[in-house]
C-alpha cells in the first residue's frame, strides 16, 4: 500500500507515524510546501517573547529522524498541486520541476491559511506580518531585530492576536489592538472578555474595538480606520482569523462546505475515492448539537490524524465531532471556554440557563489562592450541558478540561456534584468551582433559585423589582454600591423582614452571589417573590463600572 499524505504539522504527522506503527510494509510519503514538517505552531508567540529561547526547539522533528525511527519519506519543499483521481497520481512541485506521484490512499492535511481582508494599500505595506509558520516568525523577528520598531498594531484580538500582544510588550514595544468585533476574545460572551479587556488595559495596550482597519497610507506606517482615526505603526501583525486551504482539493472535484471546508464521513472520506482530509482544512460537527462548524485547533487535528490512519488500517474508527475547547494566557489572567457559548445559543433559539460561579484556584486559606469565573450554560430542562467558559490567575485550564470531558462523556449538570477530585489546601478545595457550578444549576432546575442575569438588571428594576443588597456596610464604602438598591447586611435580614415590602418583587445581591443565595432562601420561605442576581455584585460592577455609586 501507498500512502501519499500533503501536509505535515499536526494532522499529516499524526496519519504517518501511527500508519507506520499500524502497517509496516507501507510506503508513506509526506509532502510539505514549507521547510519544515514538525514544527510547534502554538509556540511562535512565545518565540516572539522570548520564553522560548532556543528556535530549534520549536522543531518538533527532522526529515533525518523520521526516517531513522519510522521510514518515512518526508519531501520537504514540495508543494502538491493538483491531484488526477482517475489515475490517481497527485502533480508536486518543487525547485528543480514537477513530477507525478501514484498514490493508493491519499490524506489531505493542509491546514488553515490566514485570512487576509482586502485594503487599500495593504500591497504596498512593507510591515504588516502573519504568523501561522516558522518562516513566519523568522521574519518577524528579523524585521524586529533589523528595523528596532517602537509602536505596534494587531489586526485581530483573537487567541493569536492576544498572545502576540503580550509578546511584542515583553519585547518592549507600544502595543494597539484593533478589533471588528465589540469585544475582545470573539469566543467568549461579554461579561467574560470584560476581565481580558481590563488585563490589556491594565498593561498599557491601547483597544480599538468595533473598529475595522479601512486602509494603509505611506508603506503601512499609517493604518485608517473605518471610524476616521489614524494610527501609526512600525509593525503590524495580521491576525483576524483563518481559512482553509482547499486549493487542491478543488483540482480534484472534492466537495466543500461551511466556509469552504472539506466535506467528510465519518471516516474522514471525501466525495472522491480513496482520499482522506484532516484537520484545519476539514468541515467537523460541532459535538454538543451536530451542527456543521470549522474548528481549527490542534488537538482535534492531531487525533484526526490518527484515526484517519487508523481508518486506512481496517480498525473500527469514527469522527463523533468536536466541542471546540480552547485557552490563552493573557499577562496574569487566563480565558479558557469549551462548548457553545451564549450568543451561539440564542442564535440556534436553544433554551438555556447561566450559573456564574466566584471559586478559588485552591483552598481560599492557603496562601497564594487565585479567584475563577465560571460560567456554566445548560438546558435547564434536562440539565445537558452546552458549554462553559472562566477566567482568572490560576486553576483555569483544570476547570474547563473536566468539563469539557463531562460534556464528551455525555453527563449532565445532575453529574457535576458528583465529581471527586484530588484534595489538598495548596491543588484545590474540599468543593470545587466545577462541584458548586453543579449545585447551583440544580438549584434552578429544581425551582429552589431563580436568578436573572447581569444585562436584565435595569430593565427588572423599571418593572417594579427592588433591589437588595446583603453586603455589609463597609464593603458599600469600599467598592460602592448598586444605584437604587437598599442595603440590609445578610446576618440583619431576619431581623429587619419588617423592612422589606412584602407587595413587591425583590432581586437580591452581594458580592459574589452565595450570601444573596441564603437571602433569597430566607425570604422565599417568608413569602416574598425573589431572584438571585447571578454573579452578583463582582460581575456586574466588573462589565457596568459605571452603574456603580462611590
Amino acid at each position: 500500500m501507498k500512502v501519499v499524505i500533503v501536509g505535515g504539522v499536526a494532522g499529516g504527522m499524526s496519519a504517518a507515524t501511527r500508519l507506520r506503527r499500524l502497517n509496516e510494509s507501507a510506503e508513506i510519503i509526506v509532502l510539505e510546501k514549507g521547510p519544515y514538517v514538525s514544527f510547534a505552531n502554538c509556540g511562535l508567540p512565545y518565540y516572539v517573547a522570548g520564553e522560548i529561547e532556543e528556535r530549534n526547539d520549536l522543531l518538533v522533528q527532522t526529515p533525518e529522524a523520521l526516517q531513522a525511527r519510522f521510514e518515512l519519506d518526508i519531501r520537504p519543499y514540495s508543494e502538491a498541486v493538483a491531484i488526477d483521481t482517475k489515475q490517481k497520481e497527485v502533480a508536486v512541485r518543487t525547485i528543480e520541476g514537477e513530477y507525478k506521484l501514484s498514490y493508493d490512499k491519499l490524506i489531505l492535511s493542509p491546514g488553515a491559511k490566514p485570512f487576509i481582508p482586502s485594503a487599500k494599500g495593504l500591497e504596498e505595506a512593507k510591515n504588516i506580518f502573519t504568523l501561522r509558520s516558522v518562516p513566519d516568525v523568522d521574519a518577524i523577528t528579523a524585521f524586529i531585530e533589523e528595523e528596532n520598531p517602537k509602536k505596534a498594531v494587531i489586526i485581530g484580538a483573537g487567541f493569536i492576536g492576544l498572545e502576540m500582544a503580550e509578546s511584542l510588550v515583553h519585547r518592549g514595544l507600544d502595543v494597539t489592538i484593533i478589533e471588528k468585533a465589540p469585544q475582545v476574545l470573539p469566543p467568549l460572551d461579554e461579561e467574560m472578555a470584560v476581565y481580558i479587556t481590563k488585563e490589556l488595559n491594565a498593561n498599557g495596550i491601547e483597544l480599538h474595538t468595533g473598529a475595522a482597519a479601512e486602509s494603509f497610507e505611506e508603506e503601512g506606517k499609517v493604518i485608517v480606520l473605518d471610524n476616521g482615526e489614524r494610527l501609526e505603526s512600525d509593525i503590524t501583525l495580521m491576525s483576524v482569523g483563518v481559512k482553509p486551504e482547499t486549493s487542491l482539493a478543488l483540482t480534484a472535484g472534492i466537495e466543500t462546505g461551511l466556509s469552504g471546508g472539506i466535506l467528510v464521513n465519518e471516516q474522514y472520506e471525501t466525495s472522491q475515492k480513496d482520499i482522506y482530509a484532516v484537520g484545519d482544512a476539514i468541515v467537523v460537527k460541532q459535538q454538543i448539537n451536530g451542527e456543521d462548524t470549522m474548528i481549527a485547533l490542534a488537538s482535534p487535528a492531531n487525533r484526526q490524524g490518527r484515526q484517519v490512519a487508523d481508518v486506512i488500517s481496517g480498525l473500527p474508527r469514527k469522527n463523533k465531532g468536536s466541542i471546540g475547547t480552547a485557552i490563552v494566557r493573557v499577562f496574569n489572567q487566563t480565558a479558557a471556554s469549551t462548548g457553545l457559548n451564549e450568543r451561539q445559543l440564542k442564535q440556534a433559539n436553544e433554551k438555556y440557563e447561566i450559573v456564574h460561579i466566584q471559586g478559588k484556584s485552591h483552598a481560599g486559606y492557603y496562601p497564594n489562592a487565585g479567584t475563577i469565573l465560571l460560567k456554566l450554560l445548560f438546558n435547564p430542562l434536562n440539565g445537558k450541558i452546552y458549554g462553559a467558559q472562566a477566567v482568572g490567575e490560576d486553576g483555569v485550564d483544570k476547570r474547563i478540561d473536566i468539563i469539557a470531558t463531562a460534556i464528551k462523556a455525555g453527563m449532565s449538570v445532575h453529574e457535576l456534584p458528583e465529581l471527586e477530585f484530588t484534595y489538598a489546601p495548596p491543588y484545590g478545595s474540599a468543593k470545587d468551582p466545577v462541584n458548586m457550578a453543579g449545585y447551583a444549576a440544580l438549584n434552578i432546575i429544581e425551582g429552589v433559585s431563580d436568578s436573572i442575569q447581569w444585562h436584565e438588571l435595569e430593565a427588572r428594576q423599571e418593572e417594579g423589582y427592588l433591589l437588595l443588597d446583603v453586603r455589609n456596610e463597609n464593603e458599600l464604602v469600599n467598592n460602592g454600591r448598586l444605584k437604587g438598591a437598599m442595603n440590609i447586611p445578610l446576618d440583619q435580614l431576619r431581623e429587619r423582614l419588617s423592612e422589606v415590602p412584602k407587595h413587591q418583587p425583590i432581586i437580591v445581591s452581594c458580592h459574589s452571589g452565595l450570601r444573596s443565595y441564603i437571602a433569597e432562601r430566607i425570604l422565599k420561605q417568608k413569602g416574598y417573590k425573589v431572584k438571585n442576581l447571578d454573579g452578583a455584585f463582582a460581575l456586574y460592577s466588573t462589565v457596568r463600572p459605571e452603574k456603580v455609586e462611590k
